[in-house]
């Protein structure tokens, strides 16, 4: 019985990280993360500031991988809405889970 539970306890851990996955992130808890990571500084929800609204970030990278997004903050970047770059953002002011978390709440607006 007891190899039974386990292995079911095992099969269950991929279910269980996408519901967590899934989970939305709420509008509370995104606008924490978007300061944490020094997003705020330069973008905001609706209106174009320093660099894009999210809410064109959104429109231009629909369907886009998150990973692949990721990916592009950590780096930064120049060009991809005009000649103001992107510095990149360090893993010390956003953790890899709360600035995916983010990119898939940014990808909803």
């Amino acid at each position: 019985m007891k190899i039974g539970i386990t292995v079911l306890g095992i099969a269950a851990i991929p279910m269980l990280l996408a519901t967590v996955a899934d989970a939305a992130l709420d509008d509370a808890k995104a606008l924490e993360l978007l300061k944490k990571g020094g997003c705020a500084a330069c973008h905001s929800v609706e209106k174009k500031g320093i660099g894009p609204s999210f809410k064109d970030v959104a429109q231009k990278r629909k369907g886009e991988a998150i990973t692949l997004l990721t990916k592009a903050v950590r780096s930064g970047g120049k060009g991809a809405y005009g000649s103001m770059p992107m510095p990149p953002t360090a893993p010390d002011k956003i953790s890899d889970t709360d600035l995916q978390e983010l990119i898939g709440w940014i990808l909803k607006q």
